[in-house]
């Protein structure tokens, strides 16, 4: 019997000619350059060094556009805000030792938020690898150690016929739900030494789509064509998997209350009947689902944050949909289902039955009353009306990034997104500085529209060497500085834990003058011009700084009762 090769799989004469006479000039460094345009980037972040220059110097001659940060870790940002806005594996190009260490941060995020970021660093020259002190510039035992416990997965090179085959299965890797970043490193000498080699043309590293299991999908739809009260929680997952539509098919199918985690911000229309929006750290929402008889759980973990700081105790059945097999059934016992969002709920849909229910919407409406009640019975006209001045300053379909701020916290249970996958945030692995360069790793994705950074300035402080990034490429980013004299919600911790805050005060400069030294234009504002200042710096093309003083609090949390 004969096989006829499928024609897809044949060398265009182009490509025939491209193997038979590569060009000269070549190196490993080329290698990885077009395995990467290859498997379809178009877009690198990151930062040279000297071990990694053999990956620069390619750069120039491929079509690669290069945004290059100024500190590791926040080029780490920037690539997992890509990653995020576009879907794709954002490559990250850094350098050994100090360079690749200084990411780690970053891709802490990524991993904890299922943000597809590909890595490649370079390493110290093979003769030094294998554990041995040789001395190098940069050398470190194991390098990738540093990197297992962080990452989905590592892969090493030692030879350049490894190289393609390598950055393809990482590739692979971080694609395949649930994403998140991993980790290629490649030798100074095989990045430097030159290649004859065919030139890397296009290859297939399709991720597998994780679908359910029928007969789990049919349980579920069993329990929840016959629940009573049934409610769902969307997490980030549904936003990842693009599944909202479905999702909010299906709530309407069931008449179920929604109510979305903090990362799954913009995954069910805020304003739907029945939206429970997304007061999490509420009592009255962690009553209200721990009185579901049937509880959907999509695409979250039922971690620290989404479960009321573990205070939520479900008494009904609970059916978790989850890409992430280590969630699954982590924090409550439930019909669990390994499965990424959409093909789970599309089984979903096509397999329960219609729930009518009367009162559905009503009961929404008096859990957000007295959500309502009780943040107006604190006295926090201030924070609520600066949360405000922002959404109504923020074009509707303008993506936001937040860093870990009070205004931040605000934020997660009270802004409506507005759309899915517009509004992000630090708060998967909880660092400092993920606002501003992550922002213009989304403005790098799609300079249509601008991009909004809020950061205290506590964070700021991380991120100010990227003032320069921004002007350098003329990235279209606003940043919203609260200035608040410190590390305020730490400030608000030990008060309250201690009676007095210890190390929270901080030195900080003039952050308008400090961003306009670097070419960029400022302007300090007040509440009451908030709305005004921000809404001009984000109509005015490029990078523009808008500095808040403002002293915020945060509503009283209901975990501690």
């Amino acid at each position: 019997m004969t096989h006829d090769h499928d024609p897809a799989l044949r060398p265009t004469p182009a490509q025939t000619e491209a193997a038979l006479n590569p060009p000269p000039g070549r190196t490993g460094g080329d290698l990885v350059v077009e395995t990467l345009t290859g498997l379809g980037a178009t877009t690198v972040f990151g930062l040279p060094g000297q071990h990694a220059l053999g990956m620069f110097d390619a750069l120039r001659r491929s079509d690669l556009t290069y945004v290059g940060l100024r500190v590791e870790n926040n080029a780490g940002f920037a690539a997992d805000a890509y990653g995020r806005i576009t879907g794709e594996a954002a490559p990250l190009l850094l350098s050994t030792g100090p360079g690749a260490l200084t990411s780690l941060a970053a891709l802490q995020e990524a991993a904890a938020a299922s943000a597809p970021v590909l890595a490649i660093s370079s390493q110290i020259p093979s003769a030094g690898l294998g554990g041995g002190r040789h001395g190098y510039l940069h050398e470190l035992p194991d390098q990738a150690a540093s990197f297992r416990g962080v990452v989905k997965s590592v892969h090493t090179v030692r030879t350049q016929s490894q190289i393609p085959s390598a950055i393809a299965a990482a590739w692979k890797s971080a694609l395949t739900v649930p994403h998140g970043p991993v980790w290629v490193e490649i030798p100074q000498d095989v990045l430097l030494d030159g290649t004859s080699l065919p030139v890397v043309t296009a290859l297939d590293a399709t991720p597998e789509e994780l679908v359910p299991r029928p007969e789990l999908t049919a349980a579920a739809a069993d329990l929840l064509s016959k629940a009573a009260r049934p409610a769902v929680i969307a997490g980030g997952g549904v936003v990842r998997a693009d599944a909202s539509g479905k999702l909010l098919a299906l709530a309407e199918r069931l008449n179920a209350p929604v109510v979305t985690t903090f990362g799954g911000k913009g995954a069910f229309p805020w304003e739907h009947p029945l939206s429970l929006q997304s007061w999490l750290e509420d009592r009255h929402t962690t009553d209200f689902l721990e009185d579901a008889d049937v509880l959907l759980v999509v695409g979250s973990g039922l971690g620290e944050l989404s479960s009321n700081y573990h205070t939520f105790k479900p008494r009904g059945r609970v059916i978790q949909i989850e890409a992430d097999l280590g969630k699954l059934e982590s924090n409550h016992p439930a019909l669990g289902i390994h499965a990424d969002a959409r093909p789970a709920l599309q089984a979903l849909l096509e397999t329960v039955d219609e729930r009518t229910d009367e009162d559905a919407a009503d009961r929404v409406r008096e859990v957000l009353g007295k959500v309502r009640d009780r943040i107006a019975a604190q006295e926090l006209t201030l924070e609520q009306n600066v949360l405000a001045s922002v959404r109504r300053a923020l074009p509707a379909g303008s993506p936001s990034f937040w860093d870990m701020t009070i205004l931040a916290y605000w934020a997660w249970s009270a802004f409506d997104a507005k759309s899915p996958n517009t509004m992000h945030s630090a708060q998967g692995a909880g660092g400092l500085g993920y606002g501003f360069p992550a922002a213009l790793g989304a403005a790098a994705a799609d300079r249509t529209r601008p991009v909004l950074a809020v950061s205290g300035d506590g964070g700021a402080l991380y991120s100010i060497a990227e003032l320069a990034t921004a002007r350098q490429y003329d990235l279209d980013v606003t940043w919203l500085i609260v200035d608040d004299g410190g590390y305020g919600i730490l400030r608000e911790y030990m008060t309250d834990a201690f009676g007095q805050a210890t190390a929270t005060e901080l030195t900080r400069p003039d952050y308008v003058a400090l961003a306009e030294s670097f070419g960029v234009p400022g302007v300090r504002t007040t509440p009451e011009d908030l709305e005004t200042d921000l809404s001009n710096a984000l109509d005015r093309p490029g990078p523009s700084v808008v500095v808040l003083p403002a002293v915020l609090r945060m509503f009283a949390p209901t975990h501690l009762a």
